[in-house]
Formats: C-alpha cells, sequence, structure tokens
C-alpha cells in the first residue's frame, strides 16, 4: 500500500504541491490528541490507527487537496477521539 505517488495540493495553490508524509500527518494527530488531553501512548496509538486508515483512502488518489487531507484526517480521527478530531479540523481557523 504506497502512497508515494500521492500529491497534496496545498491551500490557495500558491503555495504549491507536495508529496504525503505519513510520518508529518502522525505527527500532526499526536499533536492535536496531546492538546485534547490524551497521554502521549494512547496519542501515538490512535495517531497509527487514523495514518494508516488515511494512507488507505489515499491509495487510489494521485492528488487531493490539503482541505481534503484534513476532512478524511478528521473523519477517522473522530472515531477514536471526537475532541482531538475538532481541534484537528480547527487548527487553521484557530490559529
Amino acid at each position: 500500500m504506497e502512497t508515494g505517488g500521492t500529491h497534496i495540493i496545498k491551500r490557495h495553490r500558491r503555495h504549491g504541491i507536495e508529496a504525503f508524509s505519513k510520518d508529518k500527518l502522525q505527527k500532526s494527530v499526536v499533536a492535536a490528541c496531546l492538546s485534547a488531553g490524551a497521554h502521549h501512548g494512547q496519542a501515538e496509538l490512535v495517531a497509527k490507527h487514523v495514518a494508516d486508515a488515511v494512507e488507505e483512502w489515499l491509495e487510489d488518489r494521485p492528488e487531493v487537496t490539503s482541505s481534503d487531507l484534513r476532512l478524511a484526517t478528521a473523519k477517522q480521527l473522530k472515531k477514536y477521539h471526537a475532541d482531538a478530531a475538532y481541534l484537528y479540523e480547527q487548527h487553521r481557523m484557530t490559529i
């Protein structure tokens, strides 16, 4: 299940396109979980499950927008930690 060919179109296109990084996604999910009060071990486990599911979702998609990736990630995260999913979804709006 290699998603090395999936490219993420960044916001407003002027930010460019980058290759999908499972590691980067996992780190952002861990950060959302920790911000929502999860313990580090729980955050790591949730992030692994979420990243695996998102990677599977990306399997047949050569290109997605960063917004689509954020929504797909939040949908998966909601299954494990609703508060973290909310923080993850709202990240761009709260900064």
